[in-house]
């Protein structure tokens, strides 16, 4: 049995792996999530009761508590998608991003470290102990921008553009040098953007999508022509899954969707989609060290591993659509902020 500590299980991603894994495998999940303005519990309603499925409310730079999880429930493997993640938000107030992904991230890590009682003899052994790994979710983002051509390999120079980007670079090397110094087994995985259901609607796709409900101004940064390359949440986690049970110790590994679209285009497919009109666009001054293009090669983990994306983007962005207007409900609770008294319902 697999003890599992994932945090920031309750956010968009992580949610999402924490039901991938207990409807795929018999694992037991510690779901350790501090519960910020992104994390919803309501995202985990269906498996809140599972028999292996326990949340803790708390936050990863409590270095007691996470001691604490780790010799109560014998931790075996942590997955890391405890951050803070917004880019216009780390542009506000980077101080925040820096004390969640960076000392978060190395409060997590010395506790695995301690727990898993590293040898210091054996510190340059990548394959010391295979029954326990700490994987750290990463972003594309840590590599920067791109021009026209060009993808982002594992081996591409970090070149972190943002408050937000630069910290979850940092958390990444502490990470990789834990794994170097220490021997700690790791693995690092950097997705491409993320879209379906449980996004919080201050991204793009979940923003759009409500306030073309609502007939409400949609804007968009600058030309529009930013360009991402876009991932569905579920092929991210079957990624990550795929990582974690056959990723090489100490690699990095970028889990893309080979889905390039520019931010406009996929405004006004939303906009086509529920029909509505383009003069709902509104053009705003771009943010601040906006990159221009992502674009992920994704022929490490495809070749190696034997991973790819199911999803095409046109079948995925009806699909996410569809959820959306489909979970009006859950969308009013989250814009409205009711979803933070769900924890209280359920936990006071």
């Amino acid at each position: 049995m697999k003890n599992i500590l994932v945090t920031g299980g309750a956010g968009f991603i992580g949610s999402n792996f924490v039901k991938h894994m207990l409807a795929t495998y018999n694992y037991k999940i510690i779901n350790l999530d501090l519960l910020t303005y992104a994390g919803n519990l309501e995202n985990l309603k269906e498996v809140q009761d599972h028999p292996n499925y326990t949340f803790i409310k708390g936050d990863i730079r409590d270095r007691k508590l996470v001691n604490s999880i780790f010799e109560e429930y014998k931790i075996t493997q942590v997955v890391n998608f405890a951050a803070e993640s917004h880019v216009d938000r780390s542009i506000e107030d980077p101080e925040i991003f820096l004390l969640t992904n960076v000392l978060g991230t190395q409060a997590l890590i010395d506790a695995a470290k301690a727990n898993w009682k590293v040898d210091p003899e054996n510190k340059y052994s990548k394959e010391y102990k295979k029954d326990v790994k700490f994987l750290q979710v990463s972003t594309d983002e840590v590599y920067g921008t791109l021009d026209a051509t060009g993808m982002f390999k594992e081996t591409t120079p970090l070149a972190p553009n943002s408050p937000y980007s630069a910290s979850k670079t940092s958390a990444d090397l502490i990470v990789r040098a834990y794994n170097e110094t220490f021997g700690l087994p790791i693995n690092i995985t950097r997705c491409s953007n993320n879209y379906g259901p449980y996004q919080f609607p201050e991204k793009l796709i979940p923003l759009m999508i409500n306030n073309c409900k609502k007939n409400s101004k949609l804007p968009v940064y600058g030309d529009g022509m930013q360009i991402r390359d876009w991932l569905h949440v579920k092929d991210h986690c079957t990624g990550i899954d795929t990582v974690f049970h056959k990723g090489k110790i100490g690699e990095v590994y970028n889990i893309g969707g080979n889905n390039e679209k520019a931010n406009i285009e996929i405004v006004k497919l939303i906009l086509k989609e529920l029909g509505k009109s383009e003069e709902l666009i509104k053009y705003v001054k771009d943010r601040p060290g906006h990159d221009r293009r992502y674009a992920i090669d994704n022929t490490k983990i495809t070749t190696e591993l034997g991973w790819s994306p199911s999803y095409t983007f046109e079948q995925g962005i009806r699909e996410t659509i569809k959820w959306y207007i489909d979970n009006e409900h859950w969308m009013n609770n989250v814009t409205s902020g009711d979803y933070m008294k769900y924890y209280e319902q359920m936990y006071k």
